[in-house]
């Protein structure tokens, strides 16, 4: 009963995109209508996670005492999302040399209008910066915002006493939208079965069409990612406990990601997750918002698919450990282009054209490709930063942890 009673909330967040989904699928177009309710739930999470991720990065640097804890804590996060991304990006290449072709197909391609070209120089600065400090204030320019925190924690820590005032607003900025957050979720259960009706309703049919066999692989790759590949990365982070632990908590930020398609909007029910699994304060919150914007091991899985899907659909030769590689390349590119830039998903497509010398063509076809496989994979990228955020601790605190931590809250019990 304990047990059933923690997974409640997940098992709810369940049934109403379940729900909402069957409603879609029998009212069709009709179903749109409920599009407005599941657009505010988002828009409320939207609005929130802004200010959550500032002060939850800002107060977490500012409160490290210990500056080479913080360098430990980045060098190992950077670590762990490069390993993660390789070993998405490599399954997925496996999986369509064996699996995917579509030769056959008879997909219809039309050109699209004029796309913007923006180099790969140009696609960086973008990502990683803003030309005006209103700009950082957008959920369009997170990774500028995760720096901006970043360096402005770094400040208030490095002047001692005379930041500490501003050290306690950014803790208690902090916990006031975490609770914040708490309130928005009550509402996410109407959210999302609102948005899940609206979203089958309008784009089922589409969804099972023409892309099935890309989608045939795509969808048991990362179910298969998601259980055995998740599964050994908590057990690199704790150990058996670690994937106790690990899958009690996970199910609310997974579901949240499934459901609303985004990884930004699903940080603060990762963040609580976390907590519950035990990572440390600092770890975690340095971490998972982080992730949210560059550690995207499902956009790595979704990239190498569209590489395939685009290749075979214009009779290219997709074979070769030069081409392999530039595909694994590539793929961990997109996973920090796709959160980073307005638009990112277009201007990663843009990315892959541009790397491989693809038919313009090629762009609404990955772009529609991307859409059928969004979901999964933001519920592959949202986990992989709370397992991270394991293995994280795992380096930094070392393998016992865990054991540590249960140790810790018996002791001040």
């Amino acid at each position: 009963m304990n047990a059933l009673k923690g997974y409640r909330f997940p098992l709810i967040l369940l049934a109403s995109i379940f729900l909402g989904g069957a409603v879609g699928f029998i009212a069709g177009e009709e179903a749109e209508v409920l599009k407005p309710l599941g657009d505010m739930y988002l828009n409320l999470m939207f609005m929130v996670v802004v200010p959550l991720v500032f002060f939850s990065i800002a107060a977490a640097v500012s409160n490290t005492s210990n500056m080479d804890r913080f360098g430990k804590i980045i060098s190992s996060m950077f670590s762990v999302f490069i390993f993660t991304g390789l070993i998405a990006s490599v399954l997925m290449l496996i999986a369509v040399k064996l699996f995917l072709s579509v030769g056959d197909s008879s997909i219809s391609i039309e050109k699209p209008g004029q796309a913007e070209e923006i180099s790969i120089a140009d696609q960086f600065v973008q990502a990683f910066t803003t030309s005006d400090f209103v700009n950082l204030l957008s959920r369009e320019h997170m990774l500028a915002l995760i720096i901006f925190a970043v360096l402005l924690g770094l400040a208030a820590a490095l002047i001692g006493d005379k930041g500490k005032p501003f050290v306690a607003l950014l803790q208690s900025g902090s916990h006031v939208f975490m609770k914040m957050v708490t309130l928005v979720m009550y509402v996410a259960p109407i959210g999302l079965f609102a948005y899940f009706a609206s979203l089958v309703g309008v784009f089922g049919p589409e969804l099972l069409g023409r892309y099935a066999k890309a989608v045939a692989v795509y969808y048991p790759v990362s179910l298969l990612y998601f259980f055995i590949g998740f599964t050994f990365y908590a057990y690199i982070g704790g150990g058996k406990e670690g994937i106790t632990r690990f899958w009690k908590n996970i199910l609310t930020p997974a579901v949240t990601a499934l459901g609303t398609g985004s990884s930004v909007a699903s940080v603060p029910a990762n963040l609580e997750a976390a907590r519950r699994t035990g990572v440390p304060k600092d770890i975690r919150e340095t971490v998972i918002p982080i992730g949210a914007t560059i550690h995207m091991d499902g956009s790595c899985l979704a990239a190498i698919l569209k590489i395939s899907f685009a290749f075979t659909l214009f009779e290219m030769d997709f074979s070769g450990i030069d081409v392999f590689i530039k595909a694994i390349i590539v793929s961990i590119l997109c996973g920090v282009v796709i959160a980073g830039l307005p638009s990112g998903g277009a201007v990663g497509e843009m990315l892959i054209l541009t790397m491989f010398g693809l038919p313009i063509e090629a762009l609404p076809v990955m772009a529609a490709l991307g859409m059928i496989v969004d979901p999964p994979a933001t519920m592959i990228n949202v986990t992989g930063d709370n397992v991270s955020s394991m293995m994280v601790a795992r380096f930094v605190e070392g393998k016992n942890w865990i054991k540590d931590k249960i140790d810790s809250n018996r002791i001040a019990s």
